[in-house]
């Protein structure tokens, strides 16, 4: 399929000052969040983060999107550091040990692969919920018509009060939330249509320009 005829089927047309902006003028924004061994937390931990998560849902007046990303591991380079440090360790008994490490992991994902796991928040806002669009009729005519800076700078700030709320309401459940900035989105949907060339860790440099 030709460059072209794929980016049409994507719904996503500009990414830009840490937001995604979508064909239909919508906009998100996207939390990176940590994960959270709830299984090792005692009974009394357990019952306040789900007191915490309970009460951060039912404190949202807007849908959210959580996204699971699973990718392989690659640890190429990991072994190759090991080799280079086997080359140079002159202990003889440590170069022993190392190049018996290297062996271990090797033989721990002879047929396996390892995954890791990446879990994302998408935080939604569009125009329809600027204050000042309040009819269907003007809500076709602002979609219709081009995304002016103002509108465009408008609908940021209020997804960024909205990304903010979020990121406090997850705090709050004991889990770590960066947004991304432009080029980490950039990085993100890459690797999504491109998982082979992001699983050994090459991605294409971005252009300055595309990160403001």
């Amino acid at each position: 399929m030709a460059q072209g005829s794929t980016q049409q089927l994507l719904e996503v047309e500009q990414i830009r000052e840490g937001v995604v902006l979508l064909k239909n003028k919508a906009m998100r924004g996207i939390i990176m969040v940590s994960s959270l061994n709830f299984a090792l937390k005692s009974e009394e931990e357990q019952d306040a983060i789900i007191f915490q998560f309970q009460n951060f849902l039912n404190s949202l007046d807007f849908s959210l999107e959580i996204i699971i990303q699973s990718r392989r591991l690659n640890i190429t380079g990991y072994l190759d550091k090991l080799k280079k440090l086997e080359n140079k360790q002159e202990n003889e008994l440590l170069r022993i040990q190392t190049a018996e490490y290297q062996k271990f992991i090797k033989n721990l994902i002879a047929g396996k692969g390892i995954m890791s796991k990446n879990f994302f928040v998408v935080v939604p806002f569009t125009l329809m919920e600027i204050p000042s669009i309040k009819t269907t009729k003007s809500l076709l005519k602002q979609q219709s018509s081009t995304l002016t800076e103002d509108k465009f700078q408008r609908c940021k700030t209020q997804l960024w009060h909205r990304i903010e709320f979020v990121s406090l309401g997850l705090r709050r459940c004991g889990l770590k939330c960066v947004p991304l900035n432009t080029s980490e989105l950039i990085e993100l949907f890459w690797s999504l249509y491109h998982p082979e060339q992001a699983e050994i860790g090459y991605y294409p440099e971005i252009p300055p320009e595309l990160t403001r």
